[in-house]
């Protein structure tokens, strides 16, 4: 059974998970804004002496790649790195919309198509749409809602989630076939069959070039000028 790390930083929550095949032998997560530098480290040791093991037997770890937070994605792509490169063991990224859409799959077995958001800027958001055996059907993108461009979703029987979708949503209720589930986030226990395909197919990054899927170029603020 492979044994597996598994890390996910890519919005305001923290987690990380041990599986061994497809069970999860320790988890660990906390939301609570953007904590990860201070936490993950922490949550990563935690894990592996919860379920009682030793990193050295890890036989790859798993990174949610974004899109997301830039910060976020740094800290956890970098960590997952280190360990893979550490370790001499294959470094695995899972999509984060896809791993939301996993676990509105399990919240919703109706046949709708998923439609993952993260919260971006203003009106806009990240998301993609998945169909209800967890395809691809429309490419990941930074979409901007407004009443004309929300109307793509139009005629679709479509579960809609995610912190982005909180925004979004008085718009979209004015669809058709627009159904809405609460409390869903990227997390890292509903990483464990993404990567675990991934592994299957030998489909391991490349652990010097690797880098997350930002989707945007990361824009720093400017510093105010002293009054």
């Amino acid at each position: 059974m492979r044994l597996i790390l598994h890390i996910e930083t890519a919005t305001t929550c923290c987690s990380t998970a041990l599986s061994s095949g497809t069970e999860i032998l320790s988890f660990k997560e906390l939301d609570n804004g953007y904590t990860h530098a201070e936490n993950l480290h922490t949550f990563i040791k935690e894990v592996m002496d919860t379920a009682d093991k030793k990193m050295e037997e890890l036989e790859a770890v798993a990174v949610s790649k974004g899109p997301g937070s830039y910060t976020g994605l740094r800290i956890g792509s970098s960590t997952a790195k280190g360990i893979a490169y550490a370790l001499n063991i294959p470094l695995l990224s899972v999509d984060t919309l896809q791993v939301m859409s996993v676990m509105a799959s399990r919240m919703d077995h109706s046949p709708h198509f998923f439609c993952p958001m993260i919260d971006a800027r203003r009106m806009e958001v990240y998301t993609a749409l998945y169909d209800h055996e967890l395809s691809l059907a429309e490419e990941t993108e930074a979409f901007i809602a407004d009443e004309s461009s929300v109307q793509k979703y139009r005629n679709k029987n479509i579960l809609f989630f995610g912190d982005g979708m909180l925004k979004c949503r008085p718009l979209l209720e004015t669809l058709p076939g627009a159904h809405f589930a609460n409390n869903i986030k990227p997390s890292a226990k509903y990483m464990v069959e993404l990567a675990l395909k991934k592994f299957s197919n030998k489909q391991f990054e490349d652990t010097a070039y690797f880098e997350p899927f930002y989707l945007k170029e990361f824009l720093a603020g400017k510093k105010k000028a002293p009054k």
